[in-house]
């Protein structure tokens, strides 16, 4: 046991604020850390050189599941730096599960459209990324366990439904921007742009007040077996303003403009 004089304890000494300085006594508020912006090739040269100098293929796995759940996540610029490496990693293999009849093309060589990397106008990008998403991480698991299966019937909605919807909603777009009944806003995003650009105008007024052009983002394909649609959003609701009738193995060029010319009727388009 010891017994400690509390007389003889030297007290802390007091606080003095320093009359130049600004910094609050402690504890000090933290502060965002902030990283100066580094030119694109920079960042893609420090990201190269985070994968393995040798052929190992489970820690070139390991290293792209951290680029797409970690250092993605850091700020915008190492965010479109990681996904440029991402998206030409696995395109490859996300175009090897596009089905036979199906087209693809995440990244159109002209446009003449603008689009960022953080919101690219191509929506079939969209579905590549989340390619990326569920492929990185089936990888890591296949690495990690011999026990784990891989699971195909994951990519089954992906490649049945969302790429060839997407898919056919890029050449609405492209087809349609080229007749004059579509025209992409500076903000595409779903559900986003389509509601400030048609928050006050209902789908039953446009063909009233002699619209000729609709925002892409206010647009949407319903895609089945035997049916695809154009959804157009305006006021909050959705509504089919055009519906056609799927041929077996048809291509996907051909429904899309099928779409736009139906589109056309509907707009007393000329």
């Amino acid at each position: 046991m010891v017994i400690i004089d509390e007389k003889a304890v030297v007290p802390p000494p007091p606080y003095y604020a320093s009359s130049g300085s600004s910094v609050p006594p402690p504890p000090f508020p933290a502060r965002p850390s902030r990283q100066r912006s580094l030119p694109p090739n920079v960042l893609l040269q420090i990201i190269h050189m985070t994968f393995p100098r040798t052929p190992d293929l489970e820690r070139q796995r390991k290293t792209l599941y951290w680029l797409a759940y970690h250092l993605r996540l850091v700020d915008h610029a190492f965010y479109i730096a990681c996904m440029h490496v991402l998206r030409s990693t696995y395109l490859p293999a996300y175009s090897s599960l596009v089905r036979p009849s199906y087209s693809s093309d995440p990244f159109p060589m002209s446009s003449t459209t603008s689009s960022t990397p953080l919101d690219p106008v191509q929506r079939e990008t969209r579905v590549l990324d989340l390619f990326i998403a569920i492929k990185t991480k089936e990888d890591l698991f296949m690495d990690a366990s011999e026990l784990h299966l891989g699971r195909d019937e994951l990519f089954k909605d992906l490649f049945d439904l969302m790429q060839p919807r997407s898919r056919i909603e890029d050449l609405v777009r492209h087809y349609g921007t080229r007749e004059g009944v579509i025209h992409v806003t500076s903000t595409n995003v779903i559900g986003s742009s389509s509601t400030t650009s048609l928050n006050s105008v209902s789908s039953a007024s446009i063909r009233s007040q002699n619209r000729t052009s609709i925002p892409f983002s206010a647009l949407s394909v319903a895609f089945s077996h035997r049916k695809v649609g154009l959804t157009l959003t305006a006021s909050g609701r959705k509504r089919t303003i055009v519906e056609i009738q799927r041929l077996p193995k048809e291509k996907l060029e051909v429904i899309a403009k099928k779409l736009v010319k139906q589109l056309k009727v509907w707009l007393d388009v000329p």
